[in-house]
């Protein structure tokens, strides 16, 4: 499985505009209808993907905590071909999971995904209420476990997975207070591309 690292896409980047189906509700999900009160963030997960799987209770507790404040939204845009378990229904599965009472966004075009910069699962992006980037890459420091714990060290493995990267970030937006440049990139699994975009998606 490759393992690939968040692009970082510049800070102060504009959100891409983006009209989405919502698997979990069935309704199209446009940028423009974002509340212009909240900060948004967007949360690049798959349930084919093992990090997202180490991280889910992570990713829980962090829509649990900010979701009144924060517009969340969380998005895949994995080839089903390449990885059948990323399709609505697996996306619906993964939602419950983590308890996502936001639109769950499948980007079949996989253009929107592009427009963010996204590479990876999980990976996330914060945007503030002018819809800057003010945050991106990873959810938590910890790093997949089981086997693939070789690739990481110990010392990642044995902290917590309470989200405490995205966390600090959206305390400080919220809170008007600066956010630390210094981020780092998450690391998961490749964002599964077509070879051939399809061709309403071109």
């Amino acid at each position: 499985m490759p393992v690939t690292s968040s692009a970082m896409v510049s800070l102060g980047t504009k959100i891409p505009g983006f009209s989405l189906p919502d698997v979990t509700s069935g309704q199209m999900v446009s940028s423009d209808a974002l509340d212009p009160a909240k900060p948004v963030l967007v949360l690049f997960i798959a349930p084919h993907c093992p990090f997202t799987g180490n991280l889910t209770s992570a990713i829980r507790g962090v829509i649990r905590d900010y979701r009144d404040r924060v517009s969340m939204i969380a998005l895949c845009a994995n080839d089903v071909v390449q990885v059948p378990e990323d399709s609505r229904e697996g996306l619906k599965r993964l939602a419950a999971a983590v308890e996502l009472s936001g639109p769950f966004l499948y980007d079949e075009g996989q253009g929107i995904a592009r427009a963010f910069g996204a590479t990876c699962t999980p990976e996330c992006f914060l945007y503030d209420r002018q819809r800057k980037l003010v945050y991106r890459g990873q959810i938590d420091e910890t790093r997949a476990t089981g086997r693939l714990s070789a690739l990481f060290s110990a010392t990642h493995l044995a902290k917590e997975r309470d989200g405490a990267p995205i966390r600090a970030a959206l305390d400080a937006l919220l809170a008007g207070t600066p956010i630390d440049s210094s981020q780092r990139p998450g690391m998961g699994c490749n964002i599964k591309w077509r070879s051939i975009a399809p061709a309403h998606a071109r």
